[in-house]
């Protein structure tokens, strides 16, 4: 509560100073003054014509302010959806946030739409989601993602989620277009991590990315070196500098980290650091589905471990 005062406040203090109001009566009454100062006579109807000069001027300012104002208003509308949208989503409001967001379909502000997109795919994967209706959301995420990207190639969040959705939309593509995305997915991610090095989500899906590659079975692999001649390859070792980056970043940030950090280390055969990280992950406090997946996977994992 004490917040939303505080913005309102801001909020009015801050049109009030970009409205200009004492700015725009000041500046007519010095209009004036200068122009009675230059023409001390305007008698003639050639010098009545000037008259409305000053006029159709002040008007003009006063309409230049007022399309600013319109968008200040909107700046400050923007940044208070966002803020309601971000709080929504760590609140997991999932419908709520996509029932906000999807007002904005048609926005040209990246911001919208990638957050849109999120919406869109956190929806697909909630439990008894119907299969047609998951398909549904998981196409749409990725037009919104790619709508986002279109606006705005400098947003980081945008080519992440891009990369995200579009992983998505191959499970429903098959096989073939599947690895075939894998480069470009790869690509994104690598560009959300060059615009923002600070971000540990994409830090950790390039990790995943990576260990999926690396634990690919030699069949697989087989596979997909029949249809690509040089399909996607990675290593644990590459697997691990990205999960570890992540958590240098932002420290016990995701659960599912922490995880892959314990698989990656079994990948590798270090038992130690295994045990070490899978402890961490079934300790993590479960506020999500996906925190109790992953509890209940590492302690599945440390059992045979033993």
């Amino acid at each position: 509560m004490a917040g939303r005062i505080v913005t309102r406040f801001v909020s009015r203090t801050f049109l009030e100073f970009a409205s200009g109001a004492k700015g725009i009566r000041g500046t007519r009454r010095q209009y004036w003054t200068t122009l009675r100062r230059t023409v001390p006579a305007l008698t003639s109807g050639r010098a009545a014509f000037f008259l409305g000069f000053p006029t159709l001027t002040c008007l003009g300012y006063e309409a230049y302010h007022r399309v600013q104002s319109s968008a200040v208003i909107y700046a400050l509308e923007r940044v208070e959806l966002l803020e309601q949208a971000d709080y929504l989503y760590s609140c997991a409001e999932t419908e709520k946030l996509y029932q906000l967001l999807l007002q904005y379909k048609d926005s040209d502000d990246a911001e919208f739409l990638w957050r849109l997109a999120r919406a869109s795919r956190d929806l697909s994967l909630l439990p008894n989601m119907e299969g047609e209706r998951k398909k549904q959301l998981t196409f749409e995420a990725f037009e919104y993602a790619k709508k986002s990207l279109e606006k705005d190639e400098t947003c980081f969040a945008a080519h992440k989620w891009y990369a995200i959705c579009l992983s998505d939309v191959g499970d429903y593509e098959g096989v073939k277009v599947k690895i075939g995305n894998s480069y470009i997915i790869r690509e994104h991610l690598e560009k959300a991590i060059k615009l923002n090095p600070k971000d540990a989500t994409s830090l950790h899906i390039l990790g995943y990315w990576c260990f999926a590659f690396a634990e690919l079975p030699w069949y697989q692999r087989k596979v997909a070196a029949v249809i690509f001649a040089s399909p996607p390859t990675s290593t644990y070792e590459e697997a691990l500098d990205f999960f570890l980056k992540a958590e240098e970043v932002d420290p016990n940030f995701y659960s599912k980290n922490l995880l892959m950090l314990g698989k990656t280390y079994l990948g590798m055969k270090d038992k130690e650091k295994a045990l070490l990280w899978l402890t961490k992950a079934k300790e993590y406090p479960a506020h999500t589905l996906e925190d109790k997946e992953v509890h209940k996977e590492a302690v599945d994992l440390l059992k045979k471990l033993g």
